[in-house]
């Protein structure tokens, strides 16, 4: 059976991503391992400090750069994260001074709303319906 270890966010900077996805969106750190410029960096959610990992993948390959760019351009978000309440996390957010290209909004089976998550990249958060 396979399972989903590690997934990525590319990010211009690492430390900046690592205090934007802990002190803002609430993530824990769960590894930091110095690989020469950059490192191995990752967070997990709270409630699931054994679950999925996060990535904060270093921006160091040109293409890689130019997909972010142009997903980003085309408002399209990196990835998704599940929410409980999309309107309480998009107040929270706000209040922190997290910008969003769409608030909330229903769209089908869900409640959806998008934030930049200052490293290149838009985020949708989602809540089941």
């Amino acid at each position: 059976m396979l399972k989903i270890y590690v997934t990525s966010v590319p990010v211009d900077d690492q430390d900046k991503a690592l205090n934007f996805y802990t002190k803002i969106l609430g993530f824990i750190k769960k590894n930091e391992v110095p690989l020469g410029e950059y490192k191995w960096l990752t967070v997990v959610s709270p409630d699931e400090q054994s679950g999925v990992e996060l990535l904060l993948e270093p921006m160091a390959f040109e293409p890689a750069k130019l997909y972010q760019q142009s997903l980003k351009e085309a408002g399209i978000p990196w990835t998704s994260f599940a929410v409980d309440d999309v309107e309480r996390e998009f107040e929270r957010l706000k209040v922190l001074g997290v910008e969003f290209s769409i608030p909330p909004k229903e769209a089908g089976t869900v409640k959806i709303a998008v934030l930049d998550d200052t490293c290149g990249n838009y985020i949708q958060l989602m809540q089941q319906l």
